[in-house]
């Protein structure tokens, strides 16, 4: 029996509707698409021929945007490499691994080398895009290839080898060059591993400063729009579609060079290893737009080594991997040296036998790991191999300097491919990739991740339910 006390209880009242967002992370959500970076960067390139095609001055003008954006990623690059590598190296249980990590690393490298070089010597001989052009050698500038000459990085081996090793330890940081700085951190890494509980607070130190490092590096990100407008403005506005004329053939030839490359050589590797390269392709999407924009890949290396962790990835291994492809495994340069080399040989009604092809293809096996991730490399790379082949004349490299820009993008953007599928493949092989994580991020949460990344800057300190949330239940 219930006690009368005057108070009335109060009817029962229907739970508040709780909406999802307050439960559920905001990344599973859709983002207006507008705000997405890919978009921007695609609205960019756009407004950015449309610039350089009705605005040639103007747009040719505008290269500062472009050269601004990739100079202020290079100079985060080097202490991005460095901490990654060096907390990568700390974080594993067997230091002892990483010397079977770097010669699997050098053996697939090679390997696609060798398979890039063959299907641009293929390509050439098949379509034949310089046959019938009777270019005298006598005509030509010898200027344009003195002037690239200069730049031309050293051949031999041991000059190689020796231009590794930095002048001094913050040397490698001044230069900004990945593999001296790649030299410095496995030896600092190796270091802390040895002193042990001493290397701790340093090891800490570095771990917080490379959080501070990709967040500053998300607020540079934001200005990939306008360096991809810049750099595309000034690409058709200097040259021109008018400039590709009777060379067409060539750069047509490159491309499907490179896309055969892709879709057979890369796309059957990522097949074996159980992934597909179309949704990797996905996954990387913007950072494979910002390559076509500026024609490098140095722009993108420190946001493909934050997706390769939150692939499932241990960054000491695929930090080590994706630095190393960067100087290693340039596979669009390697088919751009067997091409070009070739077409100027068809240019010139040079007639190569096949031990001076062979020849020719072991001296870019050295010339092609000689080229940096930047623009123009790969021209220089050209430059250094027909300074030392007798049978090509240097100056054949000027039939080239007018369309150079164009196949710039297609060299970078199969180069940034390959080493994006190496790194997995190589993870995979040395145990240190969660097939789960990987199929996960590739299938469903790669729009999570990439929402992620530019609202947070970082998705290493993320913790793998905010990355990839359950969908809420209807």
């Amino acid at each position: 029996m219930r006690l009368q006390t005057g108070e009335q209880t109060p009817a029962p009242t229907e739970p508040k509707a709780i909406h999802p967002k307050a439960i559920y992370p905001k990344a599973i959500y859709p983002k207006a698409i507008y705000k997405a970076l890919y978009f921007q960067v695609v609205v960019g390139l756009t407004l950015g021929i449309l610039a350089g095609h009705f605005w040639p001055d103007f747009g040719a003008s505008l290269k500062p945007l472009g050269d601004g954006f990739v100079k202020l990623v290079k100079m985060m690059i080097a202490p991005v490499v460095f901490c990654t590598i060096v907390s990568g190296i700390t974080s594993l249980n067997d230091t002892r691994e990483i010397g079977k990590t770097l010669v699997k690393s050098m053996a697939l490298f090679y390997a696609l080398t060798v398979a890039a070089l063959l299907i641009g010597l293929a390509a050439v001989m098949i379509i034949e895009p310089g046959v019938g052009m009777h270019v005298s050698p006598s005509s030509l500038d010898p200027a344009v290839a003195a002037r690239y000459a200069k730049q031309a990085a050293p051949v031999g081996f041991t000059d190689f080898v020796l231009h590794i090793i930095p002048h001094s330890f913050f040397g490698a940081f001044a230069e900004g060059e990945v593999l001296p700085v790649l030299l410095i951190s496995v030896l600092v890494g190796f270091g802390l591993t040895r002193v042990g509980k001493a290397g701790e607070p340093v090891v800490q130190g570095i771990e917080s400063f490379s959080h501070v490092l990709f967040a500053a590096f998300g607020f540079i990100m934001k200005l990939a729009p306008i360096g991809a407008f810049g750099a595309m403005a000034f690409t058709v506005g200097k040259y021109g579609i008018d400039s590709i004329g009777s060379l067409g053939l060539l750069i047509l030839t490159f491309y499907v060079a490179c896309g055969f490359f892709l879709v057979v050589v890369i796309g059957t590797l990522a097949r074996l290893h159980g992934f597909s390269l179309w949704k990797v392709l996905r996954y990387f999407r913007e950072e494979l737009l910002i390559v076509l924009g500026t024609s490098s890949s140095e722009p993108v290396l420190p946001r493909v080594l934050q997706k390769l962790e939150a692939l499932g990835c241990k960054k000491g291994v695929s930090g080590l991997v994706l630095p190393m492809g960067y100087s290693f495994n340039l596979d669009g340069t390697a088919i751009y040296l067997t091409l070009a080399s070739l077409f100027i040989a068809q240019a010139c009604d040079i007639h190569l036998s096949a031990g001076q092809i062979v020849a020719m293809l072991g001296v870019m096996l050295l010339t092609s790991k000689g080229a940096a991730g930047v623009t123009g490399s790969g021209f220089v790379a050209l430059v250094a191999t027909l300074t030392v082949m007798p049978d090509l004349p240097v100056a054949g490299v000027a039939l080239l300097v007018g369309i150079d820009r164009f196949m710039s993008e297609a060299r970078a953007l199969t180069s940034i491919i390959s080493n994006c599928v190496a790194s997995i493949v190589v993870s995979i092989w040395e145990n240190a990739c969660d097939r789960e994580v990987l199929q996960r991020e590739l299938n469903q949460s790669y729009a999570s991740t990439e929402r992620t990344l530019e609202e947070k800057g970082d998705i290493a300190v993320l913790p793998l339910n905010v990355r990839t949330p359950a969908q809420p239940s209807h």
